[in-house]
């Protein structure tokens, strides 16, 4: 016995080898969320901890050893006996750092890094991996598109092949009992339902078994999908089809090749008759099998007792979920009895041999009933004095026991109460060969079920008598002649009204060729299989079995190329896998080439080297004319894929100039590292805009036209990855600007990194903030050293008509204080840093008036000088002719510079007060127009 420690207690386990009497605690360094027992071996468990790691044990549980770091929940499974060849191995879906999902394989006392097998080379989706029986499934989406594998006893890999356009949105495997797969799959058009499809042996080629099957959530949010396959006679399946918006439950017994509905009773429990005329009216059943192994859910059967199903349902024209009842076949389905007016759950004792049942209600309940006779009669029998509200029942593990455990409580604040009920004084003694009778399997009176003609040994209704261990259920069983029914269509081929198999729109029968060489043979399908299971002899077999034929030589057609990732982005120094493809041609006597559009190529006599793929490393970024050249003696064909080969961009910068015209266009840069990237795209967003403009180069013109702080992002995709910067940029109708100096000792602090420039920025500004100069009327920014030396600009902002004396107070107090060395700040302790104007010979003021365009603006700013470049912004349109001076300096052409922001002792000082007539401003040859809102300021002429 283990037992498992409360978690939130302590993480340890107690194991019992004495039946309970006695306990040893081992305590444990994980925490365990589920357990996963060897199916031979009872000392080896596999355990998931909370953490999702995978954890080993060979001496039940007394030490572990982590197996890996990274499992998905619920996808790791034991090794299957006489498939695998080890009985310790173990399959696992593993996940890598970046969340992306591989299947791999290790044994529990060998598995590290260099052990470790990956029997499917790529990645596959997570929560994919299935292993069921002799088949192995994997989930692989491309292009928003998933993809299935199957692998059939070990072996390679193969595609599932679905319907060209059923499209599948979702795929649950249902069965894989007698070498045949059953899978459900929703399709691009469905929501609520699932088409059922049906294998071939393989699991590769699947048709079409039943459309719109039923589906619903589980407790924990799984899909269940209404299937039930009836136990012990293989090929009987009931499935819930929604037929124009009415659920209906339709049954087969050839394996989904024909399906019909349930004829509903003779009669009720009162023995009145039951009027439901096929197919107005038929009996419904519910079909899930229950999640709670405390209840017995709502169908069951068993493989002791063949032909014998209880059912919750209802009759009527579509299935209800209200007005059930409980039905029974002891014919396989073929006809069907009533037996409880209300849902009841049942439950089968001694190898099929005794039925019990116990009301599901609410209520606090104190019988049970037991029918020895299929259902036809029921005995009532008390199990408690008192009435309890049952919370379930449990059965023993062995359809042999004769014992049921009923476990509830009396009142809704007792303590819970086990009752054990024992059935063997029933069963008064052996049963002898009179206590049974024979039963012949049939469908609607036609004898040959899935190609065999069947006899089963039944006890008798009535027969009181316990079975043994060796009790034999089938006395004969011999194969039938081949009929119709026995044979499916083909994958490709869809049946019609007349009952035969023709190709669908979208399969060309030619392309099963396409691995076929001259000189081989194949199987040609005739558009029928004889359905898997199916032990039919002679008949028809002839005249619908595959045809052997020689294979026709062929010219390459439908060459493909692709990666094996299925993107056509790959990364420099890497390899990259190319898969060729091809949908017909010889592929023994095809000549393949291969030009990787880098100067490299290489050439294959025949398909085989490179069914795993061609390998390549590209050296340079790029974009790449990847091409495949398939030739033989018939005829070749070409196909061809760009390929862009980046290397991952670490991060980018984006250069923008900090002070920007209104209407007039500004340059902007993404600078990109590393700077040998390979072909990338730039997304840039402006404001709050929610389309960005889209382009290939690393720089773009754009144009403000509103004033204010605005916000440019700039985003670099190169393949998968995907980074982004963000500036802001002040636009104003004007500004000027000044270089500031400092003294030496601030260059040897500049780690040059943004977050530096960023706060001795705003150390600066707090230093300019003097007497008469407020803090909010500057912005202020640093370039890197990669385009300027740091610089500093300031924007002093005005809005109102008395701006012009408030801009040249700005100027002066700004002015005067940085020239006798007031300004500065301390770095560090110790270290003092003095802010003053540099002189420059060429252009220490810029102006922004409508003769300079913002390059020429930038053009200044990029000096190379230790410095700040401090913005000084007004609101007026037109240069005021006293205060800015131009000068022409240019190499080969002129260009309009401006003097010392300072002002001279000659130039006249203006005060808009002086002023009572609009014409005296005229006279005195002022030309400036005012900037503002209407509320903010008037018109002058």
């Amino acid at each position: 016995i283990m037992l498992l420690s409360d978690p939130e207690v302590e993480s340890s386990i107690l194991i019992s080898n004495d039946e309970g009497a006695t306990y040893q605690k081992y305590r444990l360094s994980f925490y365990i969320q589920s357990l996963l027992f060897h199916p031979k071996q009872e000392d080896w468990i596999l355990a998931y901890s909370i953490d999702q790691k995978l954890y080993s044990s060979m001496d039940f549980g007394r030490r572990w050893q982590i197996m890996h770091e990274r499992i998905t929940p619920n996808r790791f499974y034991w090794s299957v006996t006489g498939l695998d060849k080890e009985p310790d191995l173990v399959h696992m879906e593993a996940r890598r750092t970046d969340g992306r999902a591989h299947y791999i394989t290790c044994r529990i006392q060998e598995c590290s890094e260099t052990t470790r097998n990956g029997p499917f080379l790529h990645y596959i989706d997570v929560s994919s991996l299935v292993v069921q029986d002799e088949y192995i499934f994997i989930q692989v989406t491309d292009g928003g598109r998933a993809n299935y594998y199957v692998s059939y006893k070990r072996e390679p890999f193969m595609q599932i092949k679905l319907p060209k356009y059923s499209l599948p949105k979702d795929m649950h495997i249902i069965s894989t009992d007698e070498n045949q797969v059953f899978a459900a799959v929703q399709e691009w058009n469905q929501n609520d339902t699932y088409n059922l499809y049906i294998s071939d042996t393989r699991g590769v080629y699947f048709t079409l078994a039943l459309e719109n099957v039923k589906s619903n959530r589980g407790l924990e949010g799984n899909v269940i999908i209404d299937l039930y396959e009836v136990a012990g006679i293989k090929g009987i399946f009931l499935a819930n089809k929604k037929v124009e918006d009415q659920i209906k439950t339709f049954i087969t017994y050839n394996k989904g090749r024909d399906w019909r509905l349930l004829q509903a009773p003779d009669s009720d429990l009162r023995g009145d008759p039951i009027h439901c005329l096929l197919p107005f009216c038929s009996l419904h059943l519910h079909l899930q099998i229950s999640e709670n192994p405390y209840t017995s859910g709502s169908i069951s059967s068993k493989e002791t007792v063949p032909g014998l199903l209880v059912a919750t349902g209802n009759v009527g024209p579509e299935l209800s979920y209200t007005e059930v009842g409980m039905f029974v076949s002891s014919d396989a389905g073929n006809s069907w009895r009533q037996i409880f007016e209300e849902e009841y759950s049942v439950w089968f004792l001694d190898w099929g041999g005794a039925l019990v049942a116990m009301k599901h209600t609410s209520m606090p309940i104190r019988h049970v009933w037991v029918s020895f006779d299929e259902g036809r009669t029921w005995n009532k029998y008390g199990f408690t004095s008192a009435p309890l509200f049952v919370d379930g029942s449990l059965v023993e593990p062995g359809i042999e026991t004769q014992i049921m455990t009923i476990f509830g409580h009396l009142s809704l604040r007792s303590e819970w109460q086990l009752i054990k009920v024992d059935y063997k004084s029933i069963f008064s003694r052996r049963c002898t060969k009179d206590d049974f009778q024979t039963w012949h399997l049939h469908n609607q009176g036609e004898p040959c079920v899935m190609g065999e003609r069947k006899i089963y040994k039944k006890r008798k209704a009535g027969a009181c008598c316990s079975l043994t261990r060796d009790y034999s259920r089938t006395v004969v069983s011999e194969p039938c002649i081949c009929a119709e029914w026995d044979f499916e269509c083909d994958y490709g081929y869809e049946r019609h009204s007349n009952n035969q198999c023709i190709p669908a729109f979208w399969f060309n029968p030619s392309s099963q060729l396409k691995e076929c060489s001259l000189g081989q043979s194949y199987l040609n399908s005739t558009g029928y299989r004889r359905i898997v299971s199916n032990n039919c002899t002679d008949g028809l077999q002839e005249k619908y079995a595959a045809r052997s034929e020689q294979c026709p030589g062929k010219a390459p057609r439908g060459l493909h190329i692709l990666t094996s990732t299925g993107k056509l982005v790959a990364e420099q120094g890497y390899n990259t896998t190319f898969i060729i493809r091809m949908e017909e041609g010889d592929l023994q006597r095809t000549n393949i080439q291969l030009d990787f559009g880098d100067g490299t190529a290489v050439s294959y006599a025949n398909f085989s080297p490179i069914e795993d793929g061609i390998r390549h490393i590209y050296k340079s970024t790029g974009i790449f004319q990847v091409t495949a050249y398939a030739e033989n003696n018939l005829g070749s064909d070409l196909a061809a894929l760009f390929l862009h080969v980046v290397c991952p961009v670490e991060r980018v910068d984006l250069r923008v100039p900090f002070v920007a015209i209104r209407n007039k266009e500004v340059n902007l840069t993404a600078v990109v590292w590393p700077s040998q990237s390979g072909t990338l795209t730039y997304f840039w967003w402006f404001g709050n805009s929610t389309k960005p403009f889209i382009t290939l180069d690393s720089s773009i013109s754009y144009t403000f036209t509103s004033e204010g702080m605005n916000t440019i992002t700039v985003q670099v995709s190169a393949g998968s990855i995907l980074i982004q910067d963000t500036k802001d940029i002040a636009v104003h109708e004007y500004f000027q600007s000044q270089l500031l100096s400092f003294s030496p000792n601030l260059d040897y602090h500049n780690p040059d990194i943004p977050e530096w420039r960023e706060d001795i920025g705003r150390v600066i500004k707090r230093a300019l903030v003097q007497p008469g100069v407020e803090g909010s009327q500057l912005i202020s920014a640093i370039l890197p050293f990669s385009l300027d030396y740091p610089t500093n600009k300031l924007l002093p902002k005005c809005y109102h008509l008395d701006i012009l004396n408030y801009f040249f107070q700005t100027v002066e107090i700004l002015f005067n204080a940085l020239n006798q060395n007031l300004v500065q700040f301390e770095l560090k302790p110790g270290v003092e840093v003095i802010v003053y104007v540099t002189q420059l010979t060429l252009a220490p003021l810029v102006d922004s008036g409508a003769g300079h365009s913002s390059s020429a603006m930038l053009m200044l700013l990029s000096v190379v000088f230790v410095g700040l470049a401090v913005f000084l912004i007004y609101k007026f349109k037109r240069k005021i002719p006293w205060i800015n001076i131009y000068a022409q300096v240019q190499h080969d052409k002129e260009q309009e510079m401006i003097g010392s922001v300072s002002q001279s002792e000659n130039a006249p000082k203006i005060s808009l007060s002086e002023f009572t007539d609009p014409e005296e401003l005229m006279d005195k040859e002022l030309d400036t127009r005012v900037i503002g809102t209407q509320q903010d300021c008037c018109s002058l002429k």
